[in-house]
């Protein structure tokens, strides 16, 4: 059984559906261990007490740079005796020190099909818009491996979900988190801490 740590920033519905699953015993090979929060007072915190999770709250601007919140991180992470990462709506880059410690080890979950709309500054509701922009009638959710490109690790699973007439980025964001980042996050968690995946 592995620990998994969940790096959250705002709300923490990715997060919820890690813990349901857990809870219903469809993460059997890994268990949450740890929520790390880079704001305070958000609800994701709120989520980790109401499961019992314990959570630490590393505020990214309480720090210089990349390198020393990096350092903090790991310490974290260490302390917690954790051995597998979940970004799960975390919206800082990660230090290529965090990557370089867990090595395909870390999962991040992207609202979009990568390669489309991804990299540096798509994130939340941004790539929705983008997607709506361009006018794409599939866009869905992408799980994938943590390397040091943005958004550019070996893809782990990826869902379509269709674009409808009227959607505004709001609903899409909605349905997307519903029909693909909730199912497949889980689902990608368990195939990493059962030695599916990576090193």
């Amino acid at each position: 059984m592995l620990n998994a740590a969940v790096l959250v920033s705002g709300g923490g519905t990715n997060l919820q559906a890690l813990l349901d699953a857990e809870k219903r015993g469809a993460l059997k090979s890994g268990h949450i261990a740890l929520v790390v929060s880079s704001r305070p007072g958000v609800y994701a915190l709120e989520r980790a007490a109401r499961a019992g999770v314990e959570s630490v709250v590393a505020s990214r601007k309480d720090y210089d740079g990349a390198a020393s919140y990096g350092a903090a991180l790991l310490e974290i992470l260490r302390a917690h005796g954790i051995d597998v990462v979940v970004l799960a709506g975390f919206l800082s880059i990660l230090d290529k020190s965090v990557i370089e410690a867990y090595p395909d080890k870390i999962l991040n979950v992207h609202p979009s099909l990568i390669p489309s709309f991804c990299g540096p500054g798509f994130y939340g509701l941004r790539v929705h818009e983008a997607a709506l922009a361009r006018g794409v009638k599939v866009t869905g959710a992408t799980v994938h491996l943590v390397n040091e490109i943005p958004d550019g690790g070996p893809i782990v699973l990826q869902k379509a979900v269709d674009v409808l007439p009227g959607d505004t980025p709001e609903t899409l964001q909605r349905r997307v988190m519903e029909q693909a980042e909730w199912k497949l996050l889980p689902r990608a968690l368990e195939l990493l801490c059962s030695g599916k995946l990576g090193g």
